[in-house]
C-alpha cells in the first residue's frame, strides 16, 4: 500500500488521522508517518485498512465468492472455501488462485491486481 492510497482510503472511510491511529491501535505518528511517506506501511496494517474497507464498501451488498467469481477448480483445497470466506479471500494465506504456485510471499500485492479483491472494495474495473 502506498502512502497516497493510506491516505486516499484514510479519507473515504471518514477518519481523521487520529480516529485511523485508534483503530488501528497504533499512534498518531504513526498514521502520520505512514502517510508523510517517512515509514513503509507493514503488509499486516495494510491488509487491516483493506478488511475495513472491503465491509464499509459492500455494507448491505451480496458478495459473490471468489470460487464463483473465477470459476475455481481447487476450491474444496482451499481454505477461502474451507472457511466459507471467498469475499475476504485476499485476508487468507494459503488461497489456491492462478499463482498460487508462488505461495504467500507476495500474496497482498498479487490479490490487489485481481478483479474479486478490487470488485469487494468498490471497484467494478
Amino acid at each position: 500500500m502506498t502512502k497516497e492510497e493510506f491516505s486516499y482510503y484514510r479519507r473515504h472511510l471518514g477518519k481523521t488521522q487520529k480516529e485511523l491511529a485508534f483503530i488501528l491501535g497504533m499512534s498518531l505518528r504513526t498514521i502520520h508517518s505512514y502517510e508523510q511517506g517517512w515509514r513503509p506501511i507493514p503488509p499486516h496494517v495494510a491488509r487491516y485498512f483493506y478488511f475495513l474497507l472491503a465491509n464499509q464498501c459492500h455494507e448491505g451488498k451480496p458478495r459473490v465468492p471468489c470460487w464463483e467469481h473465477k470459476q475455481c477448480l481447487h476450491k474444496e483445497r482451499c481454505p477461502a472455501w474451507e472457511f466459507q470466506c471467498g469475499h475476504f479471500c485476499w485476508f487468507v494465506h494459503g488461497t489456491l488462485c492462478e499463482d498460487w504456485e508462488n505461495g504467500d510471499n507476495n500474496k497482498l500485492a498479487s490479490c490487489k491486481e485481481c478483479a474479486v479483491f478490487r470488485n469487494h472494495l468498490g471497484d467494478k474495473t
